[in-house]
């Protein structure tokens, strides 16, 4: 295993080594909680924790931050492992990337089309993003 001296330079911003690292993402931006990404500086592909783009195999990433709102692609309720049902899903980000976590809220009331907004970056106990409802479903009413 490779361990870099502390007397190397850091590697530029939005390479390969530097996936997710918060430093490299926009200084500017308020150090709130965000969902970080990256986009491929060929081909523009925007995509979650990968060191390869997965249309054009390029290694040069730039890290992004997210929005924070998308849309929930699919929806599914999970009895194992657990004291009680939780939701797992697939959220498509406003940036076009897919991200797995879990929307609060009843189970079954989560579905496909739901748009939600990042509530936090990392769950404490399963260590993925939690995404609260932006408009309360009304199906009862159709």
């Amino acid at each position: 295993m490779y361990h870099p001296s502390g007397s190397v330079a850091r590697q530029s911003a939005g390479s390969a080594a530097g996936v997710l690292d918060p430093r490299s993402a926009d200084p500017r931006s308020p150090d709130t909680e965000a969902i970080l990404f990256q986009r491929c500086t060929w081909c523009g592909t925007a995509m979650y924790h990968r060191l390869l783009c997965p249309v054009c195999q390029g290694s040069d990433l730039r890290t992004e931050r997210s929005g924070g709102t998308g849309t929930v692609r699919h929806s599914t309720v999970v009895h194992r492992n657990t004291p009680a049902a939780r939701n797992v899903s697939l959220i498509e980000m406003a940036e076009g990337f897919v991200v797995r976590g879990r929307v609060m809220g009843p189970p079954v009331g989560i579905h496909g089309g739901d748009r939600v907004r990042l509530f936090t970056a990392k769950d404490p106990v399963r260590g993925e993003p939690v995404f609260q409802l932006i408009d309360e479903p009304y199906r009862a009413w159709s």
